[in-house]
C-alpha cells in the first residue's frame, strides 16, 4: 500500500510536468505573430521568431523527454523533488517571453542572452532535480543513479549555455548556432535510461 501511495505521487508530478508543458507549448503557438500581408514578404519578417519557436519546441521536448524517462526509474518523490521540479517547470515557463522578446527585437544582444540564460536555468534545474531524484531513490548505490551515471552530456550542455550567452554580448549568431548545436546533440537518444527499464 505504501509503495503504491509512493508511485502515485511521482505520477502525479508527472501529470503536472506534463500539463504545463502542454500550456507552455499552446501559449507559445498562440504568442506566433501572423503575417502583415498573405505573401511571401509579409511572413519574412517574422523568421527570427518562427525559428526562435521550432528551436524553443524542440528544447522543450527534449526537456520532457527526458524528464519522462528519468521519473520512469524513480520510486518515490519527496519535497527536494518537487521544488526542484517546479524550479525546472518555472525556467521552462519563461520560454514564451524570450522568444516574443526575440520576435519584436530581432536577434538583439540582450534577448538572445536572455534565451541561453533561460535554457542554462532549465538545464541547472534539470542537474538539481536529477541528483534530487537520485537522493531521493536510493542515493549513490541506487538503480536511479546506476543508470543515470555521471550525466557528462548534461554538464557539457550547461556549461555551453553559459558560455554561449557570454558569447552573444560579442556575437548574437554565434550564440544561435551553440543553442541549436546543443539542441542537436540531445536529438541523439540517451540510451542510458531505457537500458536500465
Amino acid at each position: 500500500m505504501r509503495q503504491a501511495r509512493r508511485k502515485l505521487r511521482v505520477e502525479r508530478m508527472a501529470a503536472l510536468t506534463d500539463g504545463l508543458v502542454a500550456i507552455i507549448i499552446t501559449i507559445m503557438v498562440l504568442d506566433l505573430p501572423l503575417p502583415k500581408t498573405p505573401t511571401l514578404a509579409g511572413v519574412a519578417p517574422l523568421a527570427p521568431v518562427c525559428a526562435a519557436y521550432v528551436l524553443s519546441y524542440v528544447n522543450i521536448g527534449l526537456f520532457w523527454n527526458n524528464h519522462h524517462h528519468m521519473l520512469a526509474l524513480a520510486e518515490q518523490v519527496n519535497g527536494q523533488v518537487l521544488w526542484a521540479n517546479l524550479a525546472l517547470l518555472f525556467f521552462l515557463s519563461l520560454m514564451p517571453f524570450v522568444i516574443r522578446w526575440i520576435g519584436y527585437s530581432g536577434l538583439a544582444v540582450l534577448p538572445v542572452v536572455a534565451y541561453g540564460a533561460v535554457l542554462a536555468a532549465a538545464a541547472l534545474s534539470y542537474r538539481l532535480l536529477e541528483f534530487a531524484l537520485i537522493d531521493c531513490n536510493g542515493g549513490g548505490d541506487g538503480a536511479m543513479a546506476q543508470a543515470l551515471g555521471r550525466d557528462t552530456k548534461g554538464l557539457i550542455s550547461l556549461i555551453l549555455y553559459v558560455l554561449a550567452c557570454a558569447l552573444a554580448f560579442a556575437q548574437p549568431l554565434v550564440a544561435i548556432f551553440i543553442y541549436v548545436a546543443i539542441a542537436g546533440w540531445w536529438l541523439v537518444p540517451d540510451r542510458r535510461v531505457e537500458k536500465a527499464l
